[in-house]
């Protein structure tokens, strides 16, 4: 039975103490579901694959453990402190003006950052949606249909990525306990569920331990290659949702006395399996394709792009299974359209949290305001999508979001006084002054953290 946790929210001006995870697995299963996004089904393993296969797995736990896991601790234990949105609560770590205003300024950056993401985002589900419905129109006699939804044309790209900002907002504008964590309560055990059993059936497959082979067995002359580093680096890095205000805000609806370093690691962990679960699917997958003769290789001798193989590939495999291949595919697809979900109820959750604060709307009509805003940059993006696309992606996940991250480990790290830190973390654990955690990671958070970012954001430049 999951731990009933009651959330006593201070009063502080617009505050909303009705927001709370019911339950200690709710917020674990959200968080999670916000960091398993489709980046860890079709982006890990081909990072992997053409990276030292395990090698690569091996440097991604170890920057898992050294950058996400303090990073995941300071985003949630600042929004706990907090206790509202990130534009405010950055603005509440310091008494400087001057740190007050960058504060907000790095709030509102974080949050125009995740309306983006959620606008490309939701295009990237939506081809999800069209590519998950195609075999079902083929099965049912609609070939021209099903021909229509694989095309990336614009009416069913635009109609797919409406009818997934609908789910999103229908979600969101539940709340969080009803909402939220009811959700992903429900959509994180179904995924893995058809994780396992899709990964079950690919392992059934000729070809199929070949493909475990190049994925798990470690190339070990490629493990300091600085490129094999700086993509586990980055991997490890944008998998966790960081920088962009998420886990301020998720932070700000735990409880005052949970354990936040171990939560977070169970949430690093988590994602961490989840990516190497996707490993184990795609990447045997891939070698099934091959044996089947479906090319999945570049001129090059790498493997395809990730969005080649999964949209390309894939479906091209799943036809060679005739109906079987039909419900294989309709799987596949409804497992990274449930990633996408969960990951972007969490970004929409962001925008909706600052209007609630300030009391500018109710829930659900906030959720629709964003949506719809969202939804008419997506227009712009599909209907442009040549300069547009590349661009926003580019600017966001390669450039906004180190930067952001960056911000806010220098609030945690040097802006937010020691005191203050160690007195969050006594709230769920009252002994951590005499622990090696708490020996380690105020240091740590100031000095290694912002050096691996600025190494990430020196390689990206």
């Amino acid at each position: 039975m999951a731990e009933q946790v009651s959330l006593k929210r201070p009063t502080t001006s617009g505050s909303d103490s009705t927001v709370q995870f019911s339950s200690r697995i709710g917020f674990f299963l959200a968080a999670v579901g916000s960091a398993v996004g489709v980046g860890n089904i079709w982006g890990f393993p081909t990072q992997a694959a053409d990276n030292g296969g395990g090698a690569f797995v091996l440097a991604y736990l170890l920057f898992s453990f050294l950058l996400a896991w303090p990073m995941l601790t300071a985003e949630l234990l600042v929004g706990r402190y907090g206790r509202s949105d990130p534009v405010e609560t950055l603005s509440k770590l310091s008494s400087s003006p001057i740190h007050r205003i960058l504060g907000q300024v790095t709030g509102w950056a974080s949050t125009l950052t995740v309306i983006l993401i959620y606008s490309f985002y939701s295009i990237i589900a939506g081809w999800i949606l069209c590519f998950g419905l195609a075999p079902v129109a083929l099965l049912l006699g609609f070939e021209q249909f099903s021909q229509t939804l694989m095309s990336f044309q614009t009416v069913p790209t635009l109609t797919a990525t409406a009818c997934f900002m609908f789910m999103t907002t229908q979600v969101v504008s539940g709340g969080v306990a009803d909402g939220i964590e009811k959700w992903c309560s429900r959509l994180m055990p179904l995924l893995v569920l058809l994780m396992l059993a899709l990964i079950g059936f690919t392992l059934s497959q000729p070809g199929a331990i070949e493909g475990l082979k190049y994925f798990l067995m470690p190339d070990f002359s490629k493990l300091f290659d600085h490129q094999l580093l700086i993509h586990a680096l980055g991997q490890s890095f944008f998998s966790m949702s960081l920088g962009v205000g998420v886990m301020l805000v998720y932070g700000a609806y735990l409880s005052r006395n949970s354990n936040v370093p171990l939560l977070a690691a169970g949430v690093a962990l988590t994602d961490t399996l989840v990516a190497i679960l996707a490993g184990l699917l795609i990447i045997p997958g891939m070698f099934v394709a091959l044996h089947h003769g479906i090319e999945i290789h570049t001129p090059e001798g790498a493997l395809k792009s990730a969005d080649t193989l999964v949209f390309d590939v894939l479906p091209a495999l799943f036809i060679q299974f005739g109906h079987f291949g039909a419900l294989i595919s309709v799987a596949f697809f409804a497992l990274l359209a449930i990633t996408a979900l969960t990951s972007s109820v969490s970004m929409l959750e962001v925008p909706v949290a600052i209007i609630q604060r300030r009391h500018w709307a109710l829930r659900p009509q906030s959720s629709w305001l964003v949506s719809i805003a969202a939804f008419a940059i997506s227009v712009c993006i599909v209907l442009w999508h040549e300069p547009l696309f590349a661009l926003i992606v580019g600017a966001t996940t390669r450039y906004a979001m180190p930067l952001l991250s960056l911000s806010v480990c220098l609030f945690t790290g040097w802006v937010w006084s020691r005191h203050h830190k160690l007195q969050e973390l006594q709230q769920g654990c009252p002994n951590i002054g005499s622990s090696w955690f708490w020996k380690i990671w105020p240091w740590y958070i100031r000095i290694v953290c912002p050096v691996l970012i600025l190494l990430l954001i020196l390689f990206t430049f």
